[in-house]
């Protein structure tokens, strides 16, 4: 659904990321180190310990996102008192979107790369630094997160101090879904909690975002089917779609229904995602529809501009407003749990080895 925003949105990326390197009117400064200077100053005049957790979330432009990032924030103080703890946005877009004010009154977000840069200057150096991915798969998005991470170990842009880069301890906590045999599992249970009630009175449709198949890294959008297996034991009326996975778009999700019997009554839908923003509000709760005495599936059998809400009526279901469940799974602190059960995870283990990895001389 919505290729040709995803395009549009993708060459705007490029544009906004490059817009980091210009020069204001102003000063001969660019807005990349204005940028950094002030994550910089942040992080210096929010310094508390001497270890730092650092969220990395995809972005938004919602409030209803921002307050559900802003609650994971308090969580993660709370749960973390030896931490200090700071939120990164990887989308440009959002970004740059959040500053503009997009739905919501402006407020700055940054990339990872300047946070971590951050960590490392001259009166702040942590000794320790815990990158938590806020993603639900372990996808494209996720190996961003890597690399930031690899970026930052390696010195790319070499102004960093290597000798405490040698020594400063770095771990990585996986995202939501990262393990099939423990995570998959455990989602499965929390989300059946919350949501059996609604499953006895009809389907639960849950909507992820899914990798298109040539950016389906690490195959991580298997994790939706075996999802959508794991709540199938708790009640047949479970069901995991998503917006952009080859073969489980909204259509494949009506197909399954049908295959198992649910052919009319209610149809809830649940955003599967870390928050309830774009996707949550247009895909699945928008107004959307491109009905024309009936619908013309694109070549990959997806229903372009319409959103789930309302295909799933037109398709004889009661699905409307009511029905649409609009919470991110970081607004639900038994499955946000499972994110800051992977930080202690992370804590506990081995530190990453990125550094020495790439500089074996060192």
């Amino acid at each position: 659904m919505k290729k040709i925003k995803f395009f549009l949105m993708a060459l705007a990326a490029i544009s906004l990321s490059a817009g980091f390197m210009a020069c204001s009117n102003d000063d001969d400064v660019s807005n990349w180190q204005k940028y950094q200077d002030a994550v910089t100053q942040n992080v210096k005049s929010n310094k508390k310990q001497n270890k730092a957790i650092l969220l990395v979330a995809f972005g938004s432009t919602w409030q209803q996102a921002y307050d559900a990032f802003d609650g994971t924030v308090s969580a993660y103080k709370q749960q973390f008192p030896a931490y200090d703890v700071f939120l990164s946005f990887s989308s440009a877009i959002c970004i740059n979107r959040a500053a503009a004010g997009e739905n919501v009154d402006p407020r700055n977000f940054y990339a990872p790369n300047f946070w971590l840069n951050a960590f490392a200057q001259e009166g702040v150096r942590y000794d320790e630094i815990v990158v938590q991915s806020l993603q639900v798969i372990p996808g494209e998005e996720y190996t961003r997160v890597i690399n930031y991470i690899k970026d930052f170990a390696n010195n790319s842009n070499g102004d960093l101090d290597d000798e405490y880069l040698s020594k400063v301890v770095l771990k990585l906590g996986v995202p939501l879904l990262q393990d099939a045999d423990k995570d998959v599992p455990e989602v499965a249970k929390q989300l059946n909690a919350l949501y059996k009630t609604q499953a006895a009175e009809g389907a639960v449709a849950f909507m992820g975002h899914g990798n298109p198949d040539s950016y389906d890294t690490y195959k991580a959008n298997v994790r939706y089917t075996q999802l959508e297996e794991a709540l199938q034991t708790y009640s047949k009326n479970y069901f995991v779609g998503t917006v952009d996975m080859m073969g489980n778009f909204k259509t494949n999700v009506l197909q399954r229904m049908q295959d198992a019997g649910v052919t009319s009554g209610k149809v809830y839908c649940h955003p599967l995602m870390s928050i309830d923003g774009d996707h949550g509000h247009n895909d699945m709760a928008g107004d959307d529809d491109a009905w024309d005495n009936g619908y013309e599936p694109n070549e990959e059998g997806e229903v372009e501009e319409t959103s789930w809400k309302k295909y799933f009526s037109r398709m004889g279901y009661v699905c409307n407003n009511e029905t649409m469940i609009e919470k991110g799974l970081l607004e639900l602190p038994t499955v946000r749990n499972v994110w800051m059960q992977h930080t202690k995870d992370a804590i506990a283990g081995e530190a990453l080895d990125y550094y020495h990895s790439k500089n074996p001389e060192e």
